[in-house]
């Protein structure tokens, strides 16, 4: 069984996969405060709560964008599973397409898992949509090499800013509101972060599709806040929340 460990700045997902199938996920808050033994225990339960006590971990593989818990969970994987795992960057893996930016180690681990899981599954030309902490486009071009791509402040964590500065206002549900024009505060402040991204969202992958080659782009959405905005907007394609988790095992199961 390969265990990927997909490790963002607000929450780690952890997925286990047989061949090449995903068996099943769960997330856990990236806490700082966490140990390596804290991680092990709850890795351990979680397995054995969804795979059971006979499913032996033979490989795991690390997408990290946070220093310090990348090497807590090194420090779990060998110390709980006495596996030395793989840790995702530009040059840990043959990653079978082209990294264009201007330096390559600059790109996000999670960025790289996603490009890959995008060009395995959905083929390219094609633009992932990560929404997380901070929103990433990335873009593959029409030949599947890793043409570079934007980051925006993620929808919560701007919605959260909003609401420590304005004083009179407070936190809504993040959710499609009912109505687009709004008449009350709630709501209001509810249809402005929802429609205000996706007002956002298809100005930018519209802009993008207007590059040579990348008019027939496939849009993929994935991270926390995904699929709550897939009913928004046609712009978006395809969902899939796990995309970061099928990037590392296509990577280090080295499937091209």
């Amino acid at each position: 069984m390969f265990l990927a460990i997909d490790i963002g700045n607000t929450t780690t997902m952890i997925g286990f996969f047989e061949r090449d199938t995903l068996k099943g996920s769960f997330r856990a808050a990236s806490s700082h405060a966490v140990t390596a033994d804290e991680c092990g225990i709850l890795v351990h339960q979680l397995l054995q709560y969804h795979a059971g006590k006979d499913r032996k971990v033979r490989e795991i593989g690390i997408c990290s964008v946070v220093p310090t818990l990348t090497q807590i969970y090194v420090s779990m994987a060998v110390k709980y599973f006495k596996i030395e795992p793989l840790v995702l960057n530009h040059a840990t893996a043959n990653l079978g397409f082209k990294i264009l930016y201007e330096d390559p180690r600059q790109v996000g681990a999670d960025r790289l898992a996603n490009a890959a899981a995008a060009r395995a599954i959905y083929g390219y030309p094609a633009i992932v949509v990560d929404l997380g902490t901070a929103t990433t486009y990335d873009v593959l071009d029409a030949d599947g090499n890793y043409a570079g791509g934007l980051i925006a402040p993620g929808v919560w964590t701007s919605a959260s800013n909003l609401f420590k500065k304005a004083s009179r206002l407070f936190p809504v549900k993040l959710e499609k509101p009912e109505k687009f024009i709004a008449t009350n505060t709630a709501d209001s402040v509810k249809s402005g972060i929802y429609y205000g991204f996706i007002g956002q969202m298809e100005f930018l992958v519209k802009k993008i599709k207007e590059f040579p080659g990348l008019a027939d782009s496939r849009v993929i959405a994935t991270g926390g806040y995904s699929e709550i905005f897939m009913e928004g907007t046609r712009f978006i394609d395809t969902v899939d929340v796990e995309l970061t988790l099928k990037g590392l095992q296509i990577i280090f199961d080295g499937k091209k």
